[in-house]
């Protein structure tokens, strides 16, 4: 149910009178004092102040048509019968109507916005205005500005719109996302439902929440109700600033249910900023692939505590690789400021602007190094799938080997074995041809094919030199062995094999 509402919140909005959009919910900024135990007696002065600077966004567009689905057919003389065929879009004499059914249609959709600027610069949600022909700004006098897109970020869903009016607007500022605490009040405003602006008051539920919705998630969790056409609108502090913006809401029924996500000012404010300045944002790049540190992992590398992100790959001529950092590095922290989990190191990196030295800290080998690293800029590219290589005819099995450690059946990288198992010739090491079923290897997913690069950080080139590895490991009273893997493309991961389970 969570990942079905938010594939509907986080989708272009099917664009239609009904069209459902994404929603989100707010956060609190600030401290409030004990008088506010119970709530606040009122946030009218509050409100009364702010209703002017959110906007209602229509928009519209030209999509391709599409043949109807049959209407229900009621029995004679039915009064609903007209309901339904005007519902379904069709007319009794032209069911069968083509051209009719499939013609190019103009669609609508909802949503909010607000004003940062009095000269005409209005924030809103990417998925808003996503594939619009027309951008329309509606404020709460009755006016009715065009808008036009400055730029937009698909990652963090943010958009910068601008009108031209002829007298300055009503603006709003940005308050500081990161001070705020869990239970604090937050007021959203915005246009439920297309009702014009709707003032609703909750509290933050939770900070930093990771919804599977991109790379740089980092939501506000809030119980201010937020309903269908508040996607965009502001979630506003006690004191009338900007913490939040809202974005997307878990809901079964398409209403509110208490649980809403905003986008944190704190990530924001840095996005809206190269928006304007450039059409476009220019992130920070690091060039490198990062996983989890689980608590296995933080065993097999003798490590206190699972923090930081591991180096899973490293782009070649990255930021990165010119530094020295290495496949196997644990990164503990990132321009002064502690890694505690994987997900924090892209939005650290991301937040830097293009070009800065930093200083990173890595963990290699049971010992920290400094690095000084120059970020270069994320370039947005599609990858290109490989074409699928022609097949052919597997030459006579080599003689099988017995299950060895870690409950795997190892050989030599032969040429017989490359071409069976389609391995790219810049991919080196000792090749999986089986895993025992029930094994720990199995469980972690290691699968024939893989090419095992290294054991805990030591390289290792024949079936021989891992079972030596492992035993080291066993020696030393280890739980598990750190393996670098290599799929059959080179793509590289690391995966912690409990030891004493084979």
């Amino acid at each position: 149910m969570f990942v079905d509402s938010m594939l509907v919140a986080r989708s272009r909005a099917v664009r239609t009178a009904a069209a459902t959009l994404v929603f989100g919910a707010g956060l609190v900024a600030g401290s409030q004092s004990s008088s506010f135990a119970a709530g606040p007696e009122s946030v009218a002065d509050v409100a009364s102040e702010l209703l002017d600077s959110v906007v209602n966004i229509s928009t519209s567009q030209t999509v391709a048509g599409s043949r109807n689905v049959p209407a229900p057919r009621l029995p004679d003389g039915s009064p609903f019968q007209e309901f339904f065929d005007e519902f379904f879009d069709q007319r009794p004499d032209a069911e069968n109507d083509d051209d009719n059914n499939r013609r190019p249609r103009r669609v609508q959709s909802l949503g909010s916005g607000f004003v940062i600027d009095a000269s005409g610069v209005i924030v809103t949600n990417n998925h808003v205005i996503d594939g619009a022909d027309e951008i329309t700004a509606n404020f709460a006098d009755g006016t009715r500005l065009k808008a036009t897109l400055v730029g937009r970020d698909e990652k963090t869903d943010l958009a910068v719109l601008k009108v031209e009016p002829e007298k300055p607007l009503v603006s709003v500022s940005f308050g500081d996302s990161e001070g705020i605490r869990v239970g604090d009040w937050v007021m959203a405003i915005g246009n439920p439902f297309g009702l014009g602006g709707t003032v609703t008051v909750g509290i933050v539920s939770a900070r930093n929440r990771d919804i599977n919705s991109g790379p740089y998630d980092n939501f506000i969790q809030t119980d201010a109700s937020i309903n269908r056409g508040n996607s965009g609108g502001p979630l506003f502090n006690m004191e009338g600033e900007v913490v939040g913006i809202n974005t997307a809401i878990i809901s079964p029924t398409g209403g509110s249910i208490g649980i809403g996500f905003s986008v944190p000012s704190s990530t924001a404010v840095n996005v809206i900023k190269q928006l304007r300045d450039f059409g476009e944002t220019r992130r920070g790049w690091l060039g490198v692939r990062i996983q989890e540190v689980t608590e296995e992992i933080a065993e097999s590398l003798s490590m206190a505590e699972a923090v930081g992100a591991l180096v899973a790959g490293v782009t070649d001529n990255g930021p990165a690789a010119d530094a020295g950092i290495l496949p196997g590095d644990v990164i503990l922290q990132f321009d002064g400021r502690d890694v505690e989990a994987m997900n924090q190191l892209p939005r650290m990196v991301a937040d830097q602007p293009v070009g800065k030295e930093v200083d990173v800290v890595v963990l290699r080998k049971g010992e920290e190094k400094s690095v000084k690293v120059t970020l270069g800029r994320l370039e947005e590219a599609e990858i290109v799938a490989a074409a699928l290589s022609e097949e052919t005819d597997e030459e006579p099995d080599e003689p099988p080997v017995v299950f060895g450690p870690l409950g795997l059946s190892l050989s030599d990288l032969s040429p017989t074995l490359r071409t069976r198992f389609k391995i790219d010739d810049k991919v080196s090491g000792v090749v999986v041809t089986d895993v025992a079923e029930g094994s720990a290897a199995e469980e972690k997913r290691v699968q024939p094919g893989d090419v095992i690069l290294e054991i805990s950080q030591e390289p290792v080139a024949t079936p021989e030199a891992v079972e030596a590895r492992v035993n080291e490991l066993k020696t030393d009273g280890r739980k598990s062995a750190l393996l670098l893997l290599a799929n059959k493309d080179g793509d590289l991961r690391f995966v912690a094999v409990a030891i004493d389970a084979n």
